[in-house]
């Protein structure tokens, strides 16, 4: 597998966290891939073979070529039929909203073909200048572009909702979202109907997600010895809470998750 990231334009640097591409050649013995919630929104553009997502065991459906990931509530499972050739750009939770005037909920556990969300022509503009592009510079160049393009200066972010996404990035999720509001529950009503229409799932839900990231970092480079510290270190209760929200989001244990080659690909995210 060979993984690259690449740093965005410092005009978009706020919005987007970065631009990442993944070759895999394929292998006939390659596994299918579990893919697990990060708490971020994903364009993504693939330049090889049709890639499956897993409905249930045996069923499955193609990706779109071009798509927009919402976010995840729940981890699934993707198998490519070929090579791997893709590149996407990851937006901060904050960061897609300011991009498109759809409520993010619809894009809840989608994969959502970008016609779908951006005018219909200037995306199929969009994924014809990619396919024909030559490099990951020119592809990154082209992207930009169209981003900047759509960014609307009159379209800010909610200060509430900013604000608490920050301070969750900050604290890695452990931190409750009546402290970060100080109890006052008007807030968080507003709250709660912001996050809906700009970052796609609740505040509660972002925070598990970016806590679930921390915990993923520390397991793949062991910087913690054993389980308990690594629940401690992030403020779970005890180590069965820590237990019960990893296999809530990824389906297994985090014992299981070391070695496990469905997670090679998420492993070599973290790495």
């Amino acid at each position: 597998m060979n993984y690259q990231t690449y740093k965005p334009h410092s005009d978009l640097e706020a919005l987007v966290k970065f631009y990442w591409t993944l070759e895999v050649p394929f292998d006939r013995n390659n596994q299918k891939q579990k893919i697990i919630p990060d708490g971020c929104i994903e364009m993504t553009f693939n330049l090889g073979d049709k890639i499956k997502r897993y409905t249930s065991e045996t069923e499955f459906i193609f990706n779109p070529n071009a798509m927009v990931m919402g976010q995840r509530t729940k981890s699934y499972f993707i198998e490519p039929v070929g090579n791997v050739d893709t590149i996407a750009i990851c937006f901060y939770p904050h960061g897609f909203s300011n991009f498109v005037n759809l409520p993010l909920e619809n894009l809840v556990d989608q994969e959502t073909p970008i016609q779908d969300v951006f005018n219909e022509i200037q995306a199929n503009v969009l994924e014809e200048n990619i396919i024909k592009s030559t490099s990951t510079k020119e592809r990154i160049g082209i992207i930009e572009t169209f981003l900047l393009n759509k960014l609307n200066e009159e379209a800010t972010i909610e200060n509430i909702v900013k604000t608490t996404v920050d301070t969750l990035l900050t604290t890695n999720g452990n931190i409750s979202i009546n402290v970060i509001l100080k109890d006052n529950l008007s807030k968080r009503r507003q709250l709660e109907r912001h996050f809906k229409k700009q970052i796609g799932i609740s505040p509660k839900q972002l925070g598990k997600v970016i806590r679930l990231q921390a915990t993923l970092q520390m397991l793949v480079s062991k910087k913690s010895e054993t389980l308990t510290d690594i629940a401690y270190e992030n403020e779970y209760f005890d180590q069965n809470h820590f237990i019960k929200d990893f296999k809530e989001f990824v389906g297994i244990t985090p014992k299981e998750f070391l070695g496990n080659e469905n997670m090679a690909l998420s492993t070599l995210f973290y790495k």
